[in-house]
C-alpha cells in the first residue's frame, strides 16, 4: 500500500529569473571592480570597497531568491493590471521628454502625478502641483546645498 500522493511542485520561475539576473549583476559589478585601476593603498578601505560590498549583497539576494524559488515561499501573485503600468511608463516617457525643456521640477512633478494616478491616488490637477513642489524642494537640496547639477528649467531659474 502506498501513501498519499504528494503533487510535484515546480520551482517558482519568476524567482529563478530574478535570482539569475541578480547573480549576473553581482558578477558584472565584481569583475568590473577588479578591473578598476587603483593606486597603491595604505588603508583597507578604498575606492573598491563599496562596489565589492554591493556585489556581495547582490549575490546574497540572488541566493535568497534561488532558495525561495525551490522552497515555494512566495505568496501567489495577483494578476497584472495594465492600466497602472501604462500610467507609470507614460510618466517616465513624459519625464524624459520634458526634462530638458521644462527642467527637473516640472518633469519629475509630472512623473510623481502619473505614479500617484497609477496607485489610485488623487486627481492629476491636485497631484501635479504637489509633485512639482516636492521636486523643486529636491532640486533645491541637490543644486543648492550639495552643488550637484540637475536640469534647470524656467521654474528653477527663479531660484538661481
Amino acid at each position: 500500500m502506498t501513501g498519499p500522493q504528494i503533487p510535484e511542485r515546480r520551482p517558482d520561475v519568476a524567482a529563478l529569473v530574478i535570482g539569475a539576473g541578480l547573480a549576473v549583476l553581482s558578477g558584472v559589478v565584481f569583475f568590473e571592480t577588479r578591473a578598476m585601476p587603483v593606486a597603491g593603498q595604505y588603508a583597507k578601505v578604498g575606492p573598491t570597497t563599496a562596489p565589492y560590498l554591493i556585489a556581495a549583497c547582490l549575490a546574497l539576494l540572488a541566493i535568497g531568491h534561488f532558495v525561495t524559488a525551490f522552497r515555494h515561499g512566495l505568496p501567489p501573485r495577483e494578476a497584472d493590471k495594465p492600466g497602472p503600468m501604462f500610467w507609470i511608463i507614460g510618466g517616465l516617457v513624459l519625464q524624459m521628454l520634458c526634462l530638458k525643456p521644462l527642467g527637473f521640477s516640472v518633469a519629475t512633478g509630472l512623473l510623481f502625478a502619473f505614479a500617484a494616478r497609477a496607485f489610485g491616488r488623487g486627481p492629476l490637477w491636485m497631484t501635479i502641483p504637489i509633485g512639482i513642489v516636492l521636486s523643486l524642494a529636491i532640486w533645491l537640496v541637490f543644486a543648492g546645498l550639495l552643488k550637484l547639477s540637475l536640469p534647470a528649467g524656467p521654474l528653477e531659474q527663479l531660484f538661481r
